[in-house]
């Protein structure tokens, strides 16, 4: 979906100019390059920036806002709405076919064919495992100075151990998950295998919202994120990626870490706003959010993401409100390497909103090889941009 703030706050932030609308490009957006060019580009923003400005919550808050005002703000027309049941996750950083955990008082393994389920035995072993054989079956095996069978399962398996959170280990490590895991295979008759964590809604969000913001800001920020994640979820669900499960666990959807990434602050949130989600014409509405929107939000696919003026994105703890990064013409070269040597850079199209125009939405670049016509997105991906709001200033080098 977009990177984790988290991930954003160590960025470099530079004091903001005043944002103004002024219109859509206009011929001052075209750069000539010299044959050895140094280029600084200037930009607003860390990510799409539609819905919620995660930095904006936390600046609304600052100023008082509720977290229902400050998501009123950002997804305008959604309503206040209530939502339970359960969500499954697929575990990416479990890359192996197997599903292996660590031993612990009440882990069981359920069949998913017989659809029972029977508690593991205290043997002394360390880890429990469940793996597809040569044979076609699934095999739950245990680990005391080696690997040893303990029964095949008719189906696929799953294990859980009550309330109590089980430990997944992965080639990354080990993580702690509310709720169950599966090993799923990825398609009938299938011998891969997909880790997928199933939980409740409410414990999904508890492992969301301390990886996309900081768990000790202004507690409406973190209870407006809670909401913002649980409604995100519930609308996934609503459409799924695929039969094995909703959502994946980092961005893609939402960074998500089981109870591992859990933080008693971020959990009285989540608490505090228990099943709350924002709904639209009676759903769960689609509440995209980014790091920070630079200023200005911008419209997205649904009614409610509309562009509009952001008052609280630019205070003082916000590095990515307004930025600056310099590049050589070699750089973008090998971005786009059809383009040869660089010769001019044209932005034809921008959003119209803020300083500059707005966020870049088609760019030229002219080049000895040719020219090449891109979208502001994908300029911004291929250059490692935190957004597509940019300008430039060119220099010899």
């Amino acid at each position: 979906m977009r990177r984790s703030l988290l991930a954003l706050v160590v960025a470099t932030g530079v004091t903001a100019g005043t944002l103004s609308a002024t219109g859509p490009a206009a011929a001052a957006d075209r750069w000539k390059v010299p044959a050895k060019a140094s280029i600084t580009i200037r930009g607003h923003g860390y990510g799409h920036g539609h819905g919620m400005s995660q930095y904006g919550a936390e600046g609304a808050a600052r100023k008082g806002l509720n977290h229902r005002r400050i998501l009123a703000f950002y997804y305008p027309r959604t309503k206040v709405g209530s939502i339970g049941g359960s969500v499954s996750v697929l575990i990416t950083g479990d890359t192996t076919d197997d599903l292996v955990v660590v031993a612990r008082p009440g882990l069981t393994v359920r069949d998913s064919r017989t659809r029972k389920r029977v508690t593991l035995p205290r043997n002394g072993a360390s880890l429990w495992r469940v793996a597809p054989t040569a044979g076609g079956v699934d095999r739950v095996a245990y680990y005391k100075g080696g690997w040893h069978k303990w029964r095949d399962l008719k189906g696929w398996g799953e294990f859980a151990a009550g309330k109590k959170p089980v430990t997944l280990v992965t080639p990354g490590g080990r993580a702690a998950y509310r709720g169950r895991l599966r090993a799923v295979p990825v398609s009938a008759g299938s011998r891969e295998r997909d880790t997928v964590n199933v939980t409740s809604l409410e414990n999904y969000v508890k492992g969301v919202v301390p990886r996309e913001i900081p768990a000790t800001w202004s507690p409406a920020a973190v209870r407006a994120q809670a909401v913002a994640a649980r409604t995100y979820a519930a609308h996934e669900r609503a459409h799924p990626r695929t039969s094995r499960y909703h959502v994946y666990d980092d961005t893609r959807s939402q960074v998500y870490g089981g109870k591992s990434a859990e933080h008693p602050a971020s959990n009285r949130a989540v608490n505090a706003t228990r099943k709350e989600i924002r709904t639209w014409r009676g759903a769960p509405a689609f509440t995209q959010f980014s790091s920070s929107n630079g200023g200005w939000t911008s419209a997205g696919s649904v009614p409610y993401l509309t562009a509009k003026k952001d008052p609280y994105d630019g205070w003082s703890g916000n590095p990515n409100h307004a930025w600056r990064v310099r590049v050589t013409d070699t750089r973008i070269e090998k971005a786009f390497p059809r383009v040869g040597n660089l010769r001019k850079i044209v932005v034809t199209r921008r959003d119209g909103h803020g300083q500059w125009g707005g966020r870049v939405q088609t760019v030229r670049l002219v080049g000895s090889g040719g020219s090449v016509t891109t979208t502001g997105d994908d300029f911004r991906s291929r250059l490692g941009l935190r957004s597509e709001w940019v300008t430039f200033a060119v220099r010899s080098r």
